[in-house]
């Protein structure tokens, strides 16, 4: 719908990024101003798309082609859930439990794409422990004052996705890495107090991408270092 007169949109309003550009940036219906952060999301998506169909790491034939797809399902539901938390700090359970089922169908499909059925489930079992475990724990020491139950539920969805203990750390480190160099700033600047909030799905949902995408090499590189 218009963000401002709420009428009920119809597709040809809805084409990504074209039908923003045929509307010189306005709603059809009242005339006024759409944001660009409409068409710019849009175009982030399509740019995910691209990246993620260069850089796959497994096979694009049969079940690799499957899991592909299912894979930009979940980029999809990735880009809404970095918008919600980082406006609302929301992380809805309508869409992170529909991820949850769509990642568990994926980490199937990998693993027949690869043969590789008990190492991936076990890897995916390991990763839920790791990322969705810890931040659970985080979530009921701190009574939800360090970590949101939001978070601790994508965990789950991410140590699917990832799964095995050395790509589990990887996320970690890079989620806490990007959020820490983004949070810097602002507290340099008084913009952020040290009890401030601060919206920690987008780096999580960062970190899940590389990982998945370039997880891999960066390990293999990682390891190359100490031999």
């Amino acid at each position: 719908m218009c963000p401002d007169c709420r009428h009920k949109l119809v597709p040809i309003d809805l084409i990504p990024v074209v039908s923003w550009l045929m509307l010189k940036g306005k709603c059809r219906y009242c005339h006024k101003s759409i944001s660009l952060q409409y068409p710019l999301i849009e175009i982030l998506a399509v740019l995910l798309f691209a990246l993620s169909y260069y850089y796959w790491p497994f096979s694009l034939h049969g079940y690799g082609l499957a899991a592909f797809i299912a894979w930009l399902i979940i980029v999809i539901g990735f880009v809404a859930l970095t918008v919600l938390d980082a406006r609302w700090y929301w992380l809805p359970d309508r869409i992170v439990y529909p991820l949850i089922a769509i990642a568990l169908t994926y980490i199937i499909l990998i693993s027949f794409s690869t043969q590789r059925f008990t190492a991936n489930i076990t890897g995916s079992l390991i990763g839920i422990a790791i990322i969705a475990g810890l931040y659970y724990l985080l979530y009921k020491l701190s009574k939800g004052k360090w970590m949101g139950l939001g978070d601790a539920k994508l965990g789950i969805v991410i140590g699917i996705l990832v799964g095995g203990p050395f790509h589990s750390l990887l996320v970690l480190f890079l989620s806490a890495t990007t959020g820490s160099i983004a949070a810097l700033p602002f507290l340099i600047t008084g913009k952020l107090k040290r009890n401030s909030l601060l919206p920690f799905g987008p780096f999580l949902i960062l970190a899940t991408i590389v990982t998945v995408l370039f997880g891999a090499s960066i390990i293999h590189w990682y390891q190359n270092l100490y031999i």
